[in-house]
C-alpha cells in the first residue's frame, strides 16, 4: 500500500484536535450569553453564567473529595436544577455519572451501586429513606450528599449527609475542569431495565454524548434559545442528551418535579415551552386532563414521544390541542433516541387513518448514526425490503453504547458479527423506513405461527373504548401459547370480552385474536413503559379451562 501523502507531517497537536466533548457546550453558553435563562424552577430563574459556575463548584468539590478519572458518581434525583448541575460537574472532575430510577426498590438500586463501584451518591430529601435501604443491602460505602429541593414540600428528617449547598460552597466557581483524555472516555453509565436477569450497566463516552446532543437539536429543528419542558425523567438515557443538547443552542430548561396535568399545562403556557419528549402515557395524561386545567396554547409546541406508537385518537386529540408529534426509537445502548420518523410534507394531505399509520413507524436513522438496518439474525444480511419480512433491528456508529460495564460476555454478544443487536424485530418498508413488529422475547408462537404482539395491539387501539393495552403470551394447552390482551378502557367507555373478541375478528387473521381478554390497570415503568414481563407472569396464572 502505498503511502498518504496527505499524512505525512500533518500530525494532530492541541492546536488542530481536541476531543469532542459536551462539556464545552455549556463554557460557550456561559461565555456568549451569560444572562440568558438556563433553567426555569419553580420560583427560580438560574442564567447561564450561575449554572456554569455551579457546575464548576460541584466538580472542585468533588475533586477536593478524591474524586477523579475513572470514579462513578451516583445521582438518585428527580427533575431538578441539581440534576442538571451533575450531567456537567461530575464528568467536568473526570468522573462517570450514574443516574438512577428513581422508582427502583432498594435491592437493584444497592445492585446497581455496587456493580458501578459507586463512591458518592447525590441524592434528593424525597427519596433519602429509599437510598437508606439501598445502602443498607450494597457492598460498598460511598459518601453521601443530601440535595433539599425548595419543591418538595415535606417534613425535614435529619439524615447523616452532607448538604448539596455546602458542598458547592466548597468548591471553586472558576475551578479549571478537566476535559477528557480521550473522547472514549466514559462520561455516563445507565442501566438497563433488568426484567429477565441483573441490570447491565451501559457505558456511553464523550464523543457519543457530544453528537447524540446536537443530533437531538436538528432533528428536532431546535432554534436558538427553544424552551425545554422535563416530562422526560433525566435519569432515563441522561434524559435522551437533552441536558447537553439545550446548552449547545442556549436553550431553557423547565425543570418539572412531578409529572402532572396541571403543572404541564400551566408550564406550556406560562412558560411559553417549545418542546417536551415523553411516552404515550403522557400525552393521555394531558388530553385527558379537565377543560379547567388545560390552556390554550398560541403556538404549535414539538411533542417528542418513544415506545408503543400512539393511537390514531390520541395523535388527534393532540394535533387539536396545538401538538406535533414526532415518533423516535432507540435503546439505552444507543444514548436514547437515534431513529426519527422523518415526516414528508406530501404524508399531511393524505386521509388521518394512513397518517397514523404512516406515524407509527419508528423511522429513518438519525443524523450522528452511521448504519441502520434490520437484518436476518442467521445470515447478517438485510431482509427484503417488502415492509412483510421479519428481521431484528441493528445499529453501527458513533451513538451506540461502549459496551456493558464489566460484562464482556454481554458485550460480545451485543455487538456479534459487527453491529449492536437491538432485540428488537421489525421490517424494512420499501421506502428505507424501519417499523418494529416486537421484542424478540415478546413474539407469541402460537401452533408454530409467530404473532407480533404489536399487530394486535394496533388492531385493539383501533377500538374507541381502548386507552391502553398489552398482548402478551399466555400457555395454551393445545397450541403451546396464545395471545392474552390486557385493556385500560378509556374513561366513559364500557367494553367486554365478548365485543373485543368480535372486534379482533374483523381486525386480524382468526389464529392472532387473542384467547383471554383481562380488563385491568397496566403496569408502566417510571419512563412510562409498560412492564410486560408483569402481564406475562399474570397471564400464567390465568385458568386454561377460562381460554377457549
Amino acid at each position: 500500500m502505498k503511502p498518504n501523502p496527505y499524512n505525512t507531517d500533518l500530525d494532530r497537536t492541541p492546536a488542530n484536535f481536541q476531543p469532542l466533548t459536551p462539556l464545552t457546550f455549556l463554557e460557550r453558553a456561559a461565555a456568549v450569553f451569560p444572562d440568558y435563562t438556563a433553567i426555569i424552577h419553580g420560583k427560580l430563574r438560574r442564567s447561564y453564567a450561575a449554572f456554569y459556575s455551579r457546575s464548576r463548584q460541584l466538580a472542585s468539590a468533588l475533586t477536593q473529595m478524591g474524586i477523579g478519572r475513572g470514579d462513578t458518581v451516583s445521582a438518585l434525583l428527580a427533575n431538578t436544577p441539581a440534576m442538571l448541575e451533575c450531567h456537567y460537574g461530575v464528568p467536568m472532575c473526570g468522573a462517570v455519572l450514574h443516574s438512577i430510577n428513581t422508582r427502583l426498590d432498594a435491592a437493584i438500586i444497592a445492585f446497581q451501586l455496587d456493580h458501578a463501584m459507586s463512591r458518592v451518591v447525590i441524592a434528593d430529601r424525597e427519596f433519602m429513606p429509599l437510598l437508606q435501604l439501598a445502602l443498607a443491602l450494597a457492598t460498598v460505602k460511598p459518601i453521601v450528599i443530601q440535595y433539599d429541593d425548595a419543591e418538595f414540600d415535606s417534613p425535614r428528617a435529619e439524615v447523616a449527609a452532607k448538604d448539596y449547598e455546602a458542598l458547592l460552597a466548597e468548591g471553586d466557581p472558576n475551578f479549571a475542569w478537566l476535559m477528557p483524555e480521550d473522547e472514549w472516555d466514559a462520561i455516563s453509565i445507565n442501566y438497563t431495565s433488568g426484567t429477565t436477569g441483573d441490570p447491565k450497566g451501559v457505558v456511553s463516552h464523550h464523543r457519543g454524548a457530544y453528537l447524540l446532543a446536537q443530533g437531538n437539536a436538528l432533528t428536532a429543528s431546535m432554534p436558538k434559545h427553544a424552551v425545554y419542558l422535563w416530562t422526560l425523567p433525566m435519569f432515563h438515557c441522561n434524559g435522551w442528551c437533552f441536558p447537553w443538547t439545550l446548552s449547545a443552542i442556549i436553550g431553557t430548561h423547565v425543570c418539572l418535579r412531578q409529572v402532572r396535568a396541571e403543572p404541564i399545562w400551566n408550564a406550556l403556557a406560562d412558560e411559553r415551552v417549545t418542546h417536551l419528549c415523553g411516552a404515550p402515557i403522557v400525552m393521555s395524561l394531558m388530553i385527558s386532563a379537565p377543560e379547567a386545567v388545560k390552556r390554550d396554547l398560541d403556538r404549535t409546541v414539538q411533542f417528542f414521544t418513544a415506545a408503543a406508537p400512539p393511537p390514531e385518537k390520541l395523535l388527534a386529540d393532540m394535533r387539536t390541542a396545538g401538538f406535533d408529534v414526532t415518533h423516535l426509537y432507540g435503546l439505552t445502548e444507543t444514548y436514547g433516541p437515534a431513529v426519527v420518523n422523518d415526516w414528508h410534507e406530501s404524508w399531511s394531505d393524505l386521509p388521518p387513518a394512513r397518517q397514523a399509520a404512516l406515524k407509527s413507524r419508528q423511522g429513518v436513522r438519525y443524523l450522528p448514526l452511521e448504519q441502520l438496518d434490520v437484518l436476518d439474525t442467521d445470515t447478517m444480511q438485510p431482509v427484503p425490503r417488502d415492509g412483510q419480512t421479519m428481521g431484528e433491528v441493528m445499529f453501527r456508529g458513533n451513538v451506540v453504547m461502549k459496551g456493558y460495564f464489566r460484562n464482556p460476555k454481554a458485550t460480545k454478544e451485543a455487538f456479534a458479527g459487527g453491529w449492536f443487536h437491538s432485540g428488537d424485530l421489525g421490517v424494512m418498508h420499501p421506502d428505507g423506513y424501519i417499523q418494529l413488529k416486537d421484542r424478540s422475547k415478546d413474539v407469541i408462537i402460537s401452533g408454530g405461527e409467530n404473532i407480533s404482539s404489536i399487530e394486535v395491539e394496533e388492531a385493539l387501539y383501533r377500538h374507541p373504548a381502548v386507552a391502553v393495552t398489552a398482548v402478551v403470551a399466555m400457555p395454551h394447552e393445545k397450541w403451546g401459547e396464545t395471545p392474552c390482551a390486557f385493556i385500560e378502557l378509556a374513561p366513559g367507555h364500557h367494553a367486554d370480552a365478548a365485543a373485543m373478541k368480535d372486534w379482533c375478528r374483523k381486525e386480524l387473521a382468526a389464529f392472532k385474536v387473542p384467547r383471554c381478554f383481562v380488563f385491568t390497570a397496566i403496569p408502566r415503568t417510571s419512563t412510562g413503559k409498560i412492564q410486560k414481563f408483569v402481564l406475562r407472569e399474570h397471564a400464567k396464572t390465568i385458568s386454561i379451562e377460562s381460554v377457549s
